[in-house]
């Protein structure tokens, strides 16, 4: 640490003074000695005893003035002026920290304290510096969060007032009469009803969102064979996919594979995996669901050989909200949770999963543990 001129002299008076008080401390104590020596000389003297204790001032006397003794009371004084003047400097220490502390207090975030200090007041300042990095963490995360929950708030009022809207408008015309027949009518509650469904699904979505990011939401734990469970889905999606000339394929290294999980869950997984691949795997024809089993956990791959996704694309597919159509359509984009509901889920259990594409193939890879660590609630 720099000290100013002011700081230096004041060193130097606080060496000068110490210095002074020290020696009038040691003349105070041969005043006295020689005082308590006389007196005794004295009183001894008076008793007969002189010869024997001026022979022991006399040594008194001598020992005081060799130069062993004055080099000893030298370093005692050096050593007590050393350690005043290093007090003084651990306060101007001090002092600076907490003049310095003052910016920091003041806003600047980004100000450090700067200068050498010692071993214990350099801890202190690399304390103070781990705080406010961490404070200044603390509030960049708490600004991520009011971002997120803007982004939230418009993308579910963009989503919801479209819908709306629509239903609105239909049933207004209806309020007012302005139809030309009952087909007429029939044809503007059908749209209302199916804005009406959308609407629903947002809701329905968000809550699940919502739900599902809690780290401490419980969920029920059954045994189950999830081959038996992704045969099921390809069942129910057959005919669906048949729609769009797609075959939906189950393939696995073992016939059975007993695991532990929230199957109502993990079926809401592989349900967004499936329409998402029939959805967007345009020009596909295969839908592959392949399950590699390990000694302790499981590897499930859902791919479809449809147009391959952007590579911007597939490093956002989970972000809540995002489509990877541009157009925030609903006949086609769903309400863009999907994916984000998945991974939570996923993560729930205790698992990944990643999205990419290579060889013609959009590829989601999941990594689930045949027995979840964390405690679950199970049925």
């Amino acid at each position: 640490m720099k000290l100013s001129r002011k700081e230096k002299w004041r060193l130097i008076l606080e060496a000068f003074i110490t210095g002074s008080v020290v020696l009038l401390l040691y003349f105070a104590a041969f005043v006295i000695l020689q005082w308590i020596v006389t007196t005794f000389n004295s009183f001894f003297y008076s008793m007969g005893f002189l010869g024997d204790i001026f022979l022991q001032f006399q040594a008194n006397e001598y020992i005081i003035g060799t130069p062993f003794i004055v080099f000893l009371l030298a370093v005692i004084a050096g050593v007590f002026i050393y350690w005043r003047l290093k007090r003084r400097y651990r306060q101007y220490e001090l002092q600076h920290i907490i003049n310095e502390l003052h910016y920091i207090a003041k806003g600047d975030y980004t100000h450090r304290i700067t200068g050498q200090y010692g071993e214990d007041m350099k801890k202190v300042v690399e304390s103070i510096h781990v705080l406010v990095d961490s404070t200044i963490e603390a509030m960049e995360e708490e600004r991520r969060i009011e971002q997120s929950k803007d982004e939230l708030i418009t993308n579910v009022s963009h989503d919801i007032r479209t819908p709306l809207t629509s239903i609105i408008g239909y049933l207004g015309l209806i309020e007012e009469n302005r139809y030309s027949d009952l087909e007429e009518v029939q044809k503007f509650t059908h749209t209302a009803y199916e804005k009406a469904k959308q609407m629903k699904i947002l809701v329905d979505d968000l809550f699940e969102y919502t739900k599902v990011r809690q780290t401490t939401t419980p969920i029920q734990i059954v045994s189950f064979d999830m081959i038996q469970l992704l045969e099921q889905l390809a069942a129910d999606f057959e005919l669906e996919a048949a729609k769009k000339e797609m075959e939906i394929i189950v393939k696995s290294s073992v016939p059975t594979l007993k695991m532990q999980g929230d199957t109502e869950k993990l079926v809401r997984v592989f349900n967004n995996l499936l329409t998402n691949a029939l959805k967007y795997g345009k020009n596909g024809h295969y839908i592959e669901m392949i399950v590699h089993a390990e000694r302790t956990k499981v590897n499930i791959e859902v791919n479809n050989d449809g147009t391959n996704l952007p590579a911007e694309a597939i490093h956002q597919l989970f972000e809540r909200f995002y489509r990877a159509e541009e157009s925030r359509s609903q006949e086609t984009g769903g309400t863009g949770l999907g994916l984000a509901i998945a991974q939570s889920i996923i993560e729930l259990h205790g698992g990944t999963i990643q999205a990419k594409s290579e060889n013609g193939w959009t590829k989601f890879v999941i990594e689930l543990p045949l027995r979840p660590q964390k405690q679950l609630k199970e049925k």
